[in-house]
């Protein structure tokens, strides 16, 4: 074979500080912009933002040089010290954690759907509903006393 061929797709959450609801509906379509440009400068592939104000869910191909932990440092801190040069935003931050679960190209469309109705599932359901239905699903172990402390 004269190429390496990689589709390395990742569904990733994180949230703002304390979840604090800070992300507004004015900053999502330019943090979605920022975010992408971060991925591309990595090589990488956004194909899906969105999210609620204390958290984001993206769906994206990552580079096979570049490790899940290196890619959502760089996305936490790019679009951090880019939320920082807005007026009246210094207070913004990511928490620290985040989860990332791999994705089969298979189930790529249904990520996508899912990450785009979000705005829908949150008046059904609550971030933390949402959030074990996701470890369940991916068979993530976790222990259920660690997980929002």
């Amino acid at each position: 074979m004269a190429h390496t061929y990689t589709d390395l797709l990742y569904h990733c959450v994180f949230s703002t500080k304390e979840r604090r609801p800070l992300i507004d509906s004015d900053l999502w379509p330019e943090l979605t912009r920022v975010i992408g440009g971060i991925i591309r400068d990595r090589k990488g592939r956004l194909l899906e933002c969105n999210g609620m104000p204390d958290h984001v869910h993206l769906l994206a191909a990552f580079h096979p040089t570049i490790s899940v932990a290196d890619m959502l440092q760089a996305i936490k801190a790019g679009s951090t010290n880019w939320v920082h040069s807005l007026p009246g935003q210094r207070a913004f931050s990511w928490q620290k954690n985040y989860s990332c679960f791999t994705v089969g190209i298979g189930n790529k469309n249904a990520v996508v759907n899912y990450i785009r109705r979000q705005q829908a599932r949150h008046q059904k359901a609550t971030f933390e509903v949402e959030f074990i239905e996701l470890l369940q699903r991916a068979g993530t172990p976790y222990n259920p006393q660690h997980v929002f402390g």
